[in-house]
C-alpha cells in the first residue's frame, strides 16, 4: 500500500528522531511510504487561537499538499482529529474547499488506528523492557476516538509492563495556547498529572501526542523527577 505521511509541527521541530521511527514502522508493515516535503502544518494552532482566516491559509495548503495522495497517515490524533472534525467548519460556505476537505477527511488517519484497524497489525517485534503508564490525550479520546488501539500495540511489546494511573482520561494541562494564556491552571492540571503517573511506579508515561508528551516532561524536568515521557512510536520502534 502507497501512503503519504504527515509530520506534524511538534514531531517535526522537536522530536525528528520519532519521525524517523515512524516512516520505519510503516515501511516495515509493507508500506510504501512517500514524504511530500512541501508540507507544512493541519493548522489546528492558528484555530484554536482564533485566528481562522490564517487557518483557512494553512489548510488549503494542507488539502493541496495531500490532494494525490490515497491515504495519509499521521503519528498524532490532534492533527488528524482537527482535519477529520473541524476543516468543513473552517470553509463553510466554499463549496470547491468543502469538496477537497470531504474527500481528504476520508483518507486522513491516526497512526495507531491505521495499524489495528486498518492494516490488522498489532505486533511490530518491539522489545521494551520497562513499566510504562500511558497517557491518552484529548485529542486521540474526543476528536479521534482512539483509546482501545495504543493498549493492544503496547500488548505486544516484549519486557513492558503497562500499569495505568488513577484518572486516566484526565487532562494533562497542554491544550495548544491554553498552556501559555492559563499558566497556573495548566501547571496544576500538568503536576495532578505527573503525579498519578508516579504513583503507578512506572518509568515511562506513553502517548501518541508529542505536544502532550513536550508539556509533561518540561515540568518533570524541572521537578527533577524519576520518570521518563516517550511516543508510542519510539518504544513500538525499540530492541531494548
Amino acid at each position: 500500500m502507497q501512503i503519504d505521511v504527515f509530520i506534524p509541527c511538534f514531531i517535526d521541530q522537536f522530536y525528528p528522531e520519532t519521525a524517523g521511527n515512524f516512516v520505519s514502522l510503516l515501511e516495515k508493515v509493507g508500506c510504501d511510504v512517500k514524504y511530500n516535503p512541501k508540507q507544512t502544518c493541519c493548522g489546528q494552532p492558528a484555530f484554536n487561537s482564533g485566528y481562522w482566516d490564517e487557518a483557512k491559509t494553512v489548510a488549503t495548503k494542507f488539502l493541496d499538499d495531500f490532494e494525490l495522495a490515497n491515504v495519509v497517515v499521521a503519528p498524532s490524533a490532534s492533527c488528524t482529529g482537527f482535519i477529520r472534525n473541524y476543516y468543513h467548519k473552517l470553509f463553510e460556505g466554499d463549496e470547491e474547499l468543502l469538496r477537497k476537505t470531504n474527500k481528504t477527511r476520508k483518507k486522513v488517519f491516526e497512526f495507531t488506528d491505521f495499524l489495528v484497524n486498518h492494516l490488522k497489525v498489532t505486533e511490530l517485534g518491539a522489545t521494551f523492557n520497562h513499566k510504562v503508564t500511558f497517557h491518552d490525550s484529548c485529542a486521540g479520546l474526543r476528536e479521534y476516538g482512539i483509546k482501545e488501539e495504543p493498549r493492544k500495540l503496547l500488548s505486544e511489546v516484549k519486557g513492558l509492563e503497562l500499569i495505568e494511573m488513577e484518572a486516566l482520561e484526565t487532562c494533562c494541562g497542554f491544550g495548544g495556547t491554553f498552556a501559555a494564556k492559563f499558566h497556573n491552571i495548566s501547571t496544576a492540571m500538568t503536576e495532578q498529572k505527573v503525579e498519578h503517573a508516579l504513583n503507578t511506579g512506572a518509568e515511562y508515561i506513553v502517548s501518541t501526542e508529542a505536544s502532550c508528551l513536550m508539556n509533561m516532561d518540561a515540568y518533570i524536568k524541572k521537578q527533577k523527577l524519576p520518570i521518563k515521557t516517550i511516543h508510542l512510536v519510539d518504544v513500538l520502534a525499540s530492541r531494548s
